[in-house]
């Protein structure tokens, strides 16, 4: 995923360098100091509101796809408009209203349009195997919503090709004698986040559990739930510590790159919940819980408050993931006790909302600056929003 390793991973093994794009030209907008700590009572209402406000922010109609950021100059990045359209689906699923189903309607043929009508096998579309992933868990979700199967087959050829390959027979990366199709390493486990396999990270191994496990659910063929359990074992032990529930970022021939981020724990939250429910078997909701733990108390500050990822870059949604899984933790996985939190930063991130959009901010202890911010920054409380209940007043 380029938005984490084209500017935060540098991991030096045979000269292998990992890094992410997350810079713009130009500095974000500064973060003032919030004197008034601000912290509301969020409503079912204001999730609604929430989520329309972002809309006739960053929505591009024309397109059907979302800007990068309030200047709508440019389309936002691609793995960020599957979590878009994720919060389209969570917000019909919320209140079943219709336009929000054509709203889900109408960015898929957005995505379509743009993205060679999901031609996987397009290598200038798709040139990072976890930018796919996270459409592919998006499709199996408008699957499970409209039962429109061109949804669930898209998703299952779009699982096959970053485990194994483009479906044209080409290959992913081919010089000095090596040859490799697709992210899977069938000898030693584990799936590459790039087609030349420079490291195995978190940011595709999750998400293709994730998948393969909504796959299985979907049709029923257990290949999909062997190759999450064997998938999960080998990630437990390359990209987790058992001690503590923290997650990898990535592993390099062996060397665990230990960056705290939160979607990171929010895809192993994802991934053990969905396990533990497919196999009823506690150890993986036993992991589950020691990461939100993890999360909770060492990349949250002293009141909570998850950490204000995105400066200036695609990291501002990697909290719109943790919260979807988080969120998962608690109703799939029966643990309650982990509501109020979540309650409780989605309190001080509408709290601190810009006065005049209604726009939410990257960093919850902030209100929200009144310049130009982008969509991946706005996006997180947002999507949590259409996913967590409102608290008692």
């Amino acid at each position: 995923m380029r938005h984490l390793f084209y500017q935060h991973l540098v991991i030096t093994v045979l000269a292998v360098l990992v890094a992410n794009c997350g810079k713009s030209e130009t500095d974000g907008p500064p973060i003032g100091p919030n004197p008034d700590n601000n912290e509301v009572s969020f409503t079912d209402k204001d999730a609604t509101a929430a989520y329309n406000n972002f809309n006739n922010y960053f929505y591009s109609s024309n397109d059907r796809l979302y800007y990068g950021s309030t200047e709508k100059k440019n389309i936002g990045a691609i793995w960020c408009q599957a979590i878009y359209w994720d919060m389209a689906m969570d917000a019909y699923r919320r209140t079943n209203e219709s336009q929000y189903k054509k709203l889900m309607d109408d960015i898929y043929e957005g995505a379509y349009n743009r993205y060679d009508k999901f031609n996987w096998n397009n290598k200038t579309e798709w040139f990072i195997y976890d930018d796919m992933m996270w459409w592919i868990i998006s499709l199996t979700r408008a699957f499970e919503i409209t039962k429109d199967n061109k949804y669930l087959e898209l998703a299952k050829s779009g699982f096959h090709r970053v485990l194994f390959g483009p479906s044209d027979g080409s290959l992913d990366y081919d010089k000095d004698g090596k040859v490799y199709k697709g992210a899977y390493d069938e000898v030693n486990s584990g799936l590459f986040w790039d087609f030349k396999r420079t490291g195995k990270n978190a940011c595709i191994t999750f998400p293709t559990i994730i998948a393969a496990v909504n796959l299985y659910n979907l049709t029923g063929e257990k290949d999909y739930l062997q190759k999450a359990t064997r998938i999960y074992s080998w990630a437990v032990d390359s990209l987790y510590d058992k001690t503590n529930g923290r997650v990898a970022d990535n592993n390099v021939n062996g060397r665990k790159g230990w960056d705290n981020y939160t979607y990171n724990q929010g895809t192993f939250i994802g991934a053990s919940v969905l396990l533990y429910k497919a196999t009823n078997n506690l150890g993986y909701l036993e992991n589950a819980v020691k990461a939100a733990d993890y999360t909770k108390s060492a990349m949250c500050n002293a009141d909570g408050i998850l950490p204000a990822e995105g400066d200036w870059n695609e990291q501002g949604v990697l909290k719109a993931i943790f919260g979807r899984y988080v969120m998962m933790l608690i109703n799939d996985g029966g643990k309650q006790e982990y509501l109020p939190w979540i309650q409780h930063n989605v309190n001080k991130a509408w709290g601190n909302r810009d006065p005049s959009r209604g726009l939410t901010y990257r960093n919850y202890n902030v209100v929200c600056p009144s310049g130009t911010i982008q969509s991946y920054e706005a996006s997180s409380a947002v999507a949590i929003m259409q996913l967590c209940p409102p608290g008692k007043k």
